[in-house]
């Protein structure tokens, strides 16, 4: 009875013994939960994070992309406004061609010159790779000789 009574006694302490280290295991496993909750907490908000970040990227991108066609445009208005500029200087040309049939005092007439002389011919823009539009064919050159023959009375003159 005495050996059964001891068998019993350490049955009985072995079991609390075993039942203190279930609920330490318990514990352990519940403490696991929760970190690999918060490891699946952080990976989301990395997630996130990423996500906002390659929002970010695509709206520097769409920027960039805005920029450059910007960019192409005004280079098209450079280039248009360049044969604009080279149109009216030979369309000066041709002014002072046809006006030129004229007779000028001396002093009005280097004056004249001097203008001409001053004035720097339109250089190109560079352009960044754009197709050239199509070129504008040269207006016709008038010469000298169907201006030198009108011939005006002073009855077509009237004052403006």
């Amino acid at each position: 009875a005495k050996e059964i009574k001891g068998l019993i006694d350490d049955s009985v302490g072995k079991v609390a013994e075993g039942s203190s280290l279930v609920h330490q295991a318990g514990s352990t496993m519940g403490e696991i939960v929760a970190s690999v909750q918060r490891v699946t907490d952080i990976m989301a908000e990395i997630s996130a994070a990423s996500q906002e970040q390659s929002a970010g990227i695509e709206q520097v991108n769409q920027t960039v992309v805005q920029m450059d066609e910007t960019t192409q445009q005004n280079a098209a208005l450079v280039e248009e406004a360049t044969a604009a500029a080279r149109a009216m200087e030979e369309q000066a040309g041709q002014l002072a061609d046809a006006v030129a049939i004229f007779r000028l005092d001396n002093q009005v007439a280097a004056a004249m010159k001097a203008v001409a002389a001053r004035v720097e011919p339109v250089r190109a823009a560079t352009v960044v790779a754009r197709p050239q539009p199509a070129p504008t064919p040269a207006p016709v050159r008038r010469t000298g000789s169907n201006a030198s023959t009108f011939v005006a009375s002073d009855s077509d003159w009237q004052e403006f």
